[in-house]
C-alpha cells in the first residue's frame, strides 16, 4: 500500500513537473518566436529609414560626445554580431540587444540593465538546469539501485520457494516412508507375538506329552520289573493316578509265559523303555532350550521393536513439524515475492516517468550550458562596452561644465 501511495504521488509529481516544464518550454518558445518577429520588423528597411527621421539632431556642445556614444554602440555591436557568426546557434536575445544598442533612442543605463536582467535570467536558467540535472543523476541512482536490489531479492526469493518446494516434496516422502515404516513395524511385532504365542503353546503341550509319554513308560517298566525284578517294583496307586491325570489308559499286563523265557526278555525290554525316556528326556531338554532362546530373542525384538518405534514416532512428529513450518515459510515467501513484483513494476514505471521527465534535459544539458555561455559573454562584453561609453559621457560632460 505504501509503494502504491508513493508511486501515486510520484506519478503526480512528475505529471506537474512536466506539465510545468512543457508550459515554461512553450513560453519561453513564444518568447522567442515574438523576439525574433520584433527584430525582423525593427531591422526592416523602411523601419530603419523611419528611426533615422524621428531621431532628434544634437547639438554642436556634444559632438564628442555622439561620437563616443556611437564608438561604444558600435563596438558593442561588433561583440554581439561575432558572438552571433561563431555560434551554432541563433540567439533572439542578442538579437533584441542588439536592437536595443542600435536603436539610439534607449540610454545605455536602460541598454545595460536590460543585459544585467537577461544575464540573470541566463543564470538563473543554468542554475535550475544544474539542479535538475542533479535531481534526475540522483533519481537514476537511486531508482536503479532500488531495481537492482528488488530483482536480486526478487529472484533470491524465487530460489527459496523452489527451494521450500523441493523440501516439502521431500519431507512428504520422508513423512510417508516413516508412517509406512511404522504400519510395518506393528505388524511385524503382531505376527512375531502371535508366532510366539502358538510356539509356546506348541512347546507347551510338548513337554506336556513328552512328560506323559515318560510316565507311561515309567508305569511300563515299573510293571515289567514286577515280573522280571520284583526287588525293583513300586506300588502303583501313585503312577495310576498320575496317568488317569493325563487321561492314559494303563497297558494291559503282559502275558503269562514260560518262565525259560523269564531271563532273556527282561533286559531287552527294559533297555528300549529306559532308551526311549533318554530320548524323551533329550528332547524335553531341547525343546526347554529353544524356548528359552526364542523367548529370549523375542523380548529383544520387541525391546528393539519399542525403541525403534519411539525413535520414528519422534522423527515422524518432527517432520511433520518441519513440514507445516516450511509450508508456512512458503506461503509468506509466495507473499512476499508477490509484493516484491508489485514494487518492481511500481519502480519500473517511476523509471519510465523520470526518463520521460529528464531525458531532453540530460541529453541536451551540454548544448544548453554552452549556448548560454556564448549568449552570456558577448552581453558581458557589451555591458563591458556600453560601461565605458557611459564613463566616457560622464568625463566630457565634466570637462564641458569647467570650461
Amino acid at each position: 500500500m505504501e509503494d502504491q501511495a508513493f508511486l501515486k504521488d510520484m506519478q503526480k509529481n512528475c505529471d506537474k513537473n512536466s506539465a510545468e516544464w512543457e508550459s515554461i518550454v512553450k513560453t519561453r518558445n513564444d518568447e522567442l518566436l515574438a523576439l525574433a518577429d520584433t527584430i525582423k520588423v525593427l531591422n526592416d528597411d523602411d523601419a530603419l529609414e523611419l528611426f533615422k527621421k524621428a531621431l532628434p539632431s544634437a547639438s554642436a556642445s556634444f559632438v564628442q560626445v555622439n561620437v563616443n556614444a556611437d564608438n561604444a554602440r558600435t563596438r558593442a555591436l561588433a561583440a554581439i554580431n561575432l558572438a552571433q557568426q561563431t555560434a551554432k546557434y541563433s540567439s533572439p536575445r542578442l538579437d533584441f540587444i542588439a536592437l536595443a544598442i542600435n536603436g539610439k533612442k534607449i540610454g545605455f543605463d536602460k541598454v545595460i540593465s536590460m543585459i544585467d536582467g537577461m544575464v540573470s535570467t541566463l543564470k538563473k536558467e543554468q542554475v535550475d538546469d544544474d539542479h535538475k540535472k542533479e535531481y534526475c543523476a540522483k533519481q537514476f541512482d537511486f531508482s536503479d539501485d532500488k531495481k537492482k536490489g528488488l530483482e536480486q531479492s526478487l529472484s533470491d526469493t524465487e530460489t527459496v520457494i523452489e527451494e521450500a518446494k523441493d523440501g516439502i516434496s521431500t519431507t512428504k516422502s520422508e513423512i510417508e516412508a516413516l508412517e509406512a515404516g511404522i504400519k510395518a513395524l506393528d505388524k511385524a511385532v503382531s505376527e512375531a507375538t502371535s508366532q510366539r504365542q502358538q510356539e509356546n503353546e506348541e512347546h507347551t503341550e510338548l513337554m506336556a506329552s513328552d512328560s506323559a509319554a515318560k510316565e507311561i513308560l515309567g508305569f511300563a517298566k515299573n510293571r515289567l520289573n514286577k515280573f522280571y525284578n520284583p526287588t525293583q517294583y513300586k506300588a502303583p496307586a501313585a503312577m495310576l493316578s498320575q496317568i488317569h491325570q493325563h487321561n492314559a489308559a494303563a497297558p494291559p499286563p503282559p502275558p503269562a509265559g514260560p518262565s525259560a523265557f523269564k531271563g532273556q526278555e527282561s533286559g531287552g525290554v527294559i533297555a528300549m523303555i529306559d532308551l526311549l525316556v533318554k530320548d524323551l528326556d533329550k528332547e524335553m531338554t531341547v525343546a526347554q532350550t529353544e524356548e528359552k532362546d526364542a523367548q529370549a530373542d523375542y523380548e529383544t525384538a520387541m525391546k528393539d521393536s519399542a525403541s525403534k518405534r519411539a525413535d520414528d514416532s519422534k522423527t515422524l512428529a518432527d517432520k511433520q513439524g518441519a513440514l507445516a513450518n516450511m509450508q508456512a515459510s512458503l506461503q509468506t515467501n509466495k507473499e512476499n515475492h508477490g509484493s516484491t513484483t508489485k514494487e518492481l513494476g511500481a519502480t519500473h514505471q517511476y523509471i519510465a516517468s523520470l526518463h520521460a521527465e529528464c531525458d531532453w534535459l540530460l541529453q541536451y544539458f551540454d548544448v544548453r550550458r554552452t549556448a548560454r555561455d556564448s549568449e552570456i559573454d558577448p552581453l558581458g562584453k557589451a555591458k563591458a562596452v556600453l560601461g565605458g561609453a557611459d564613463f566616457s559621457l560622464v568625463q566630457t560632460n565634466s570637462q564641458k561644465f569647467l570650461q
